[in-house]
């Protein structure tokens, strides 16, 4: 008869359910595993599967009793770096959604808006089309991949300890959210251009003929110069997203406590 003891099946459930916890973590805020279309049930099921995966390559872990507070400890550890990952990796979306809203607020699109189960919010047609494009070039460029093999070198650079100073590194964090800002602007900057020599074109227009209606021309004017713009500009859109990604997920690495 086979027996098992209490010590070794600890350390199986802790093997299992530390890794678990991290991966849910990120799955539960990360582009594309977070959409609000997928199931829980799919997520969950996608989560084990990762954490079966990983369990393997991991460092011997420490005992401990995770029923007690050090394990409960060391559990909502591995949940906020799971969601600091994902977090990192969400920040450069919301700022292709920055990108969005100021694109299409500046076409005068603002009230274009409609409510997006993802955000859980109202969200311009504009920012909506540039996030879709995102998340399409994220899936070709195998981004999701990626993301999961960054979860798993995470467990080398930061690994299940009990010591906290083996935590995260929240400057680093809150640096890499000015990206949001920065980069928002950058990708909007060539329509704010021509929608603004535009806007100057209609002026001296008005000025120089008075009797014409500027609300009935020069809304449509912006509307159709914004929307010329973005499929021009569209096609070299690839490599500044691309780029955006891949710092994404090098910040990922960039999370251990100095």
């Amino acid at each position: 008869m086979i027996s098992i003891s209490s010590e070794v099946l600890q350390t199986w459930i802790n093997g299992l359910l530390l890794p678990l916890t991290r991966v849910l973590g990120l799955i539960a805020i990360a582009p594309v595993f977070s959409h609000a279309a997928i199931p829980p049930t799919i997520k969950l099921s996608l989560g084990i599967v990762i954490a079966l995966a990983i369990a393997p390559m991991l460092p011997p872990l420490a005992a401990f009793n995770i029923i007690s507070l050090e394990g409960l400890l060391v559990l909502v550890q591995q949940l906020i770096i799971g969601i600091a990952m994902g977090f990192t990796m969400r920040l450069i979306f919301a700022a292709i959604e920055l990108a969005g809203q100021i694109s299409g607020a500046t076409m005068g699109l603002g009230f274009a808006s409609f409510y997006d189960p993802q955000s859980q919010g109202q969200t311009i047609a504009v920012s909506q089309l540039f996030t879709i494009i995102a998340t399409l070039l994220f899936l070709s460029i195998n981004g999701h991949l990626m993301l999961i093999l960054a979860l798993a070198e995470s467990f080398t650079n930061l690994p299940i300890v009990i010591d906290p100073a083996h935590g995260l590194h929240l400057i680093n964090i809150v640096t890499w959210a000015e990206i949001i800002f920065s980069a928002g602007l950058h990708l909007s900057l060539p329509i704010i251009a021509a929608l603004l020599m535009t806007n100057l074109a209609l002026g001296i227009l008005s000025r120089s003929a008075p009797q014409l209606n500027l609300f009935g021309i020069g809304f449509p004017i912006t509307i159709g110069i914004g929307f010329i713009v973005i499929a021009l500009a569209m096609p070299r859109m690839e490599l500044p997203l691309e780029q955006l990604i891949n710092e994404g997920l090098k910040a990922i690495n960039h999370l251990q406590a100095g």
